[in-house]
């Protein structure tokens, strides 16, 4: 890929600045381990794999810098990490496994926790690098040369350590010698769709148009989609899924006019302690986000907003959930 979101140099996690993006391609290499919990609140480091690897790294970022790693700091460090934000599971998910692994090996010297973390944080990376040329494997097997995709939000290479959830699909299809074409829905309030899906998807030399968010029933009704494909910050027990917010609006056009909905994640999403979507905890952004994105005014003074991250999608409109351990059937089967 051409895309690299998140980088390991020396001691440092360097981390694509993608609030930047389209209009300029930074990078950002931290030290501190609070400025990399500050960038996941931001969003210059996003979806749910992103910022589960970003975590995992970020413990060793702070032992490092701070030259400590007691139990007392380390515990600090992991849970100003966990409430950098609610939705995704694969935050907390990396965290605890990363101490954990800690725990298990037992090392008590400090270089040896160190380097047992940056080695954990590693793993976790290059897991989800395989993960994801799983899910794409997977995944494009359910697409014939053709076939016309809809996203929303982006789950590509900006969002994890490889190629993807949703957009793995997309490449694996490219891959294999499909000819694909994708609309990406702008993705309102702050056009993941347009600032880093479509970005992403003409860095791959792929087809790809980019539409408002409410123009995708109209696409459905001219029978121009063959698929929606979408990734997850979290899957709940019973398969209820939380992704950016809109995508619960995609799921019922799509049921309405019979196109497929499947949803792309690897293992690691799944919450088995998160019995079901109303149980899922949802990020609520700030308003500034709605009446003035990106510096513009577009709503009046005083105006009262609700903007919620993400929404829920119920188990019974996904078509199926394409994981790195194969196809897995949903409520619409």
């Amino acid at each position: 890929m051409r895309v690299t979101p998140i980088e390991r140099v020396g001691e440092k996690l360097r981390l694509l600045a993608q609030t930047k993006l389209p209009g300029a391609v930074e990078y950002l290499d931290l030290d501190d381990y609070r400025e990399i919990v500050a960038a996941i609140r931001r969003l210059d480091v996003r979806g749910a794999p992103a910022i589960g690897i970003a975590a995992a790294y970020a413990l060793a970022v702070a032992a490092s810098r701070e030259q400590r790693s007691d139990w007392e700091f380390l515990e600090t460090v992991a849970n100003d990490l966990r409430n950098a934000r609610p939705t995704a599971v694969n935050l907390v998910w990396a965290v605890d496994r990363t101490m954990a692994a800690l725990r298990s090996d037992g090392p008590t010297d400090h270089e040896q926790r160190l380097a047992r973390l940056w080695r954990e944080a590693e793993e976790i990376h290059e897991e989800d690098r395989i993960m994801c040329d799983k899910i794409g494997s997977y995944g494009e097997g359910l697409i014939s040369d053709g076939d016309t995709i809809l996203t929303h939000c982006n789950a590509g290479a900006l969002a994890t350590g490889g190629p993807g959830t949703a957009l793995a699909v997309i490449y694996a299809c490219q891959a294999a010698g499909k000819t694909v074409h994708v609309y990406a829905d702008e993705t309102r309030p702050l056009l993941q769709g347009a600032r880093l899906t479509a970005w992403e998807l003409m860095q791959e030399g792929i087809d790809v148009t980019l539409i408002c968010d409410n123009t995708a029933a109209t696409l459905m009704k001219q029978a121009a989609i063959q698929h929606v494909i979408v990734g997850t910050d979290r899957i709940a027990a019973n398969g209820d899924v939380a992704n950016k917010i809109g995508t619960y609006s995609v799921a019922v056009l799509a049921a309405h006019h019979g196109v497929p909905f499947y949803v792309a994640a690897p293992m690691s999403t799944f919450d088995s302690g998160t019995p079901d979507g109303d149980a899922i905890p949802i990020e609520k952004r700030a308003a500034e986000e709605v009446t003035e994105g990106f510096g513009v005014r577009t709503a009046p003074d005083g105006v009262k907003v609700y903007s919620p991250a993400f929404d829920v999608t119920p188990r019974s409109l996904v078509s199926a959930y394409i994981t790195d351990q194969g196809i897995r059937p949903g409520g619409r089967g």
